[in-house]
């Protein structure tokens, strides 16, 4: 696989960092706070803002130093601290390319936001979300993903943590650097646990109950969600969960992740037993290195024995170490430790679009369908034909680029979610739910006349609430992919309702949204999440029938 420079490998690997980067398309402002806010937690107190009737508090440190003589390793003890600290600004993101409107990235990375509709004892659900990014983009701080209108509109706590990304948090060094360095190739999901460890010994004070925590996540986020689901350090401290557009089936082996550390060093000239040395080298030159190893997509379809997001040598994400991730999160079944943990999981329809917009890609909105067969041909070979003519028979009134679209938006994150809902279903255990997201926005492809539909990464700002009308009454902003229709105001709120609920009982429901039965394997029913949202039995059943002949589900 070719090397890219560095600018491309983190474009195209920011993933839903890049509608991050968009901040103020159509996205609530925050108004000047109200009054300061202060709460004691168990390090010491800190002094957030109360705004527009939710308190928030950024920025709050939960673990420490995690630089120097700590790099690839667990963070040392964060100590407490006397006086008042503040909370009212955001704390670095992870090592990364610069962020729009945020802190300048940072090694030490490790704090925490929290919205909340007050502080008092009230034992609130609590929402905590991993961000997207691929595993080496985003913060917890992207505009879209605020969380303010979830606290407020729907009496909920909102966390959301940094963590460590790329090879900062996902170096496999168990093989040559000893057991001060035992899951190196997890960190960044450790220290997720880490996140959720302190929401257990504190959200108390922000109103929310420790006992009923959801973990959530889009994207690089939903793969996030899928290995928490699976690890032992993480079990004790949530009660459910949603996988959104990041079906993580499978991760990375050992051999693939020991593969990639060789690869890295040889790149640095650095023998394995002069490993040590990576300690010394400035984190921007190892994210410049990072850049020129091989670029791995984070997200590929079950394809020559591999399954949704299983990577080549190259990429950085969560090992199967069998330690901190003990198996891979659904392979080859669901995991025990979370048996009794309802689960959300689904994708938006038109994932495909987000990508095209993303590379600027306009001819595949041109092609009629010997150009479908060619752009096809080269990932399924013989089975293009078959593939083409079942989407053309289920879908009889689709374009080549309406197919295309299709094919690639299922293959990429509805297969995974599918095999995901349907080993979590013969688990036994408690229920899980299927969804597609399908709001339609109008906005263009830039450069074609081919709408983006339900692109990926377009529910984050949904299910936020964060597509509501301003609370000002001045007229509302468009939004950067929900486009202009105010219906996106009704869509918005189902979505988060839904969630929240989700957070609450166990069960999503809405007013004026159908009842959404567990998935099984009998009936197969999805909520499809619109204005008007329905429940559709055995969706894509002729699609998904070709799917598992060919061996992707």
């Amino acid at each position: 696989m070719n090397t890219i420079d560095r600018r491309l490998f983190l474009s195209q690997l920011s993933l839903a960092g890049a509608v991050a980067a968009t901040a103020g398309f159509g996205f609530t402002t925050a108004r000047k706070p109200d009054e300061f806010v202060e709460a004691e937690i168990n390090t010491g107190k800190i002094r957030g803002v109360r705004s527009d009737g939710v308190n928030v508090f950024k920025g709050v440190p939960y673990g420490g130093k995690i630089s120097g003589d700590r790099r690839f390793r667990r963070p040392a003890p964060l100590q407490p601290w006397t006086g008042v600290k503040d909370a009212t600004q955001f704390g670095a993101p992870a090592i990364q390319a610069p962020r729009r409107n945020e802190p300048a990235p940072s090694e030490d990375c490790l704090f925490l936001n929290v919205w909340t509709p007050a502080n008092d004892n009230k034992k609130r659900p609590v929402m905590f979300y991993s961000h997207g990014g691929g595993f080496v983009a985003g913060s917890g701080a992207a505009q879209g993903q605020d969380g303010s209108n979830l606290a407020r509109n729907f009496d909920v706590v909102v966390v959301q943590t940094n963590h460590r990304l790329g090879l900062l948090g996902f170096l496999y060094l168990d093989e040559i650097a000893g057991p001060d360095y035992a899951g190196s190739s997890n960190m960044g999901m450790l220290d997720i646990a880490d996140g959720l460890k302190w929401v257990n010994q504190n959200i108390a004070q922000f109103g929310g109950d420790p006992n009923n925590v959801m973990i959530f996540g889009e994207s690089g986020g939903g793969a996030k969600t899928s290995c928490l689901y699976t690890m032992p350090a993480a079990a004790p401290y949530f009660n459910k969960a949603s996988i959104e557009s990041g079906p993580g089936v499978r991760m990375t082996t050992k051999e693939t992740a020991a593969e990639t550390t060789a690869m890295l060093l040889k790149g640095l000239n650095i023998s394995a037993k002069d490993w040590k040395k990576l300690l010394d080298i400035p984190a921007l030159d190892l994210l410049a290195m990072q850049a020129k190893l091989p670029f791995v997509p984070p997200f590929i379809e079950k394809n020559n024995n591999r399954e949704a997001m299983q990577r080549n040598a190259g990429g950085f994400g969560p090992v199967v170490d069998g330690v901190v991730l003990p198996q891979h999160p659904f392979d080859p079944v669901a995991p025990e430790i979370a048996k009794d943990k309802p689960l959300l999981v689904g994708w938006n329809e038109d994932e495909h679009t987000f990508f095209a917009w993303e590379r600027k890609d306009t001819e595949s909105f041109k092609i009629d369908f010997e150009g479908l067969k060619n752009k096809l041909e080269p990932k399924y070979g013989q089975d293009t034909d078959k593939l083409i003519e079942t989407y053309r028979k289920a879908n009889p009134n689709a374009s080549a680029p309406d197919i295309f679209v299709a094919i690639s938006s299922i293959a990429m994150m509805g297969l995974g979610s599918v095999t995901i809902a349907e080993r979590k279903v013969k688990q036994g255990g408690a229920p899980v739910y299927l969804y597609n997201f399908g709001y339609k926005s109008e906005k263009k492809i830039p450069g074609t006349d081919y709408a983006m539909g339900t692109p990926h990464a377009m529910d984050i700002s949904f299910k936020f609430n964060n597509e509501i009308p301003p609370r000002d009454g001045s007229a509302p902003k468009e939004s950067f992919f929900g486009g202009n229709n105010p219906d996106r105001f009704v869509a918005s709120h189902h979505f988060a309702e839904l969630w929240a609920t989700f957070a609450r009982t166990g069960k999503p429901a809405a007013k004026d949204v159908p009842e959404w039965p567990a998935y099984n394997l009998k009936n197969r029913p999805t909520m499809r999440i619109d204005t008007k949202c329905e429940v559709i039995n055995d969706r894509f059943a002729q699609e998904l029938v070709m799917w598992r002949s060919l061996g992707k589900v």
